[in-house]
């Protein structure tokens, strides 16, 4: 196949990211976890004592982080830097951030910001000759790649995602978390028209990766 983009969207704790990462091994996939991208941006603006509702402090931040921002590729990873420093799951699950990450997420200003250095992401992955991207996220396939050759969306209950959650080290209520990803007005967590829906409530990783490859490599097979 040429080049190709995957997209994998869905709650907290609904396996996104130990799914995509299992892709991108078998695929020879460039993978990137966008959550991670906002927690970052929130650890910024908190770190300036920014308020989510001071829009033109909002702006001069974001003014700033054009110039502090980068990707850059370990092994199949796109790992997001601010500044010289790498930002890590580790270092992103304090309380506060959890507390405050879904109230920045929503803010039309950051998402836009966000939107074409997520989508620079293809150049970064052609560059180093992979064979695709992988990008897992909540509105990856509804509004950063709607055109993206293959689109999942991932779903499990509520009480085995706040199980997962609890063991991943986050404090926050899944219950509220999802609420307000899927009625902020920008971008909100949806399954995107077209997308394939996977529950993995009662699924392996292994599983669901499986499924996932059947559908890619069936079209690969068709080409």
């Amino acid at each position: 196949m040429p080049f190709f983009i995957v997209t994998v969207d869905g709650g907290a704790a609904s396996g996104k990211s130990s799914t995509s990462k299992l892709l991108a091994s078998k695929l020879n996939l460039l993978y990137a976890g966008t959550g991670l991208y906002y927690r970052a941006l929130t650890r910024f603006f908190l770190d300036r004592k920014i308020s989510p509702d001071d829009k033109m402090a909002i702006a001069v931040g974001l003014n700033e982080l054009l110039f502090l921002i980068e990707v850059k590729v370990k092994g199949r990873e796109a790992v997001f830097f601010l500044g010289d420093k790498a930002m890590t799951e580790d270092e992103l699950k304090a309380d506060d951030i959890t507390k405050y990450v879904s109230t920045f997420a929503a803010i039309p200003e950051i998402r836009s910001f966000l939107k074409e250095f997520q989508r620079s992401h293809v150049d970064v992955a052609q560059r180093y000759g992979f064979n695709g991207l992988i990008m897992e996220g909540r509105d990856i396939g509804s509004v950063i790649f709607p055109l993206a050759e293959f689109r999942f969306f991932l779903e499990a209950s509520e009480e085995s995602r706040q199980q997962r959650r609890q063991k991943e080290g986050f404090s926050d209520s899944i219950h509220e978390r999802d609420l307000a990803d899927s009625t902020r007005s920008t971008a909100p967590l949806v399954c995107p028209d077209g997308a394939i829906r996977i529950d993995n409530s009662n699924k392996s990783l292994f599983e669901v990766a499986q499924a996932m490859l059947d559908v890619i490599q069936s079209t690969a097979d068709a080409k």
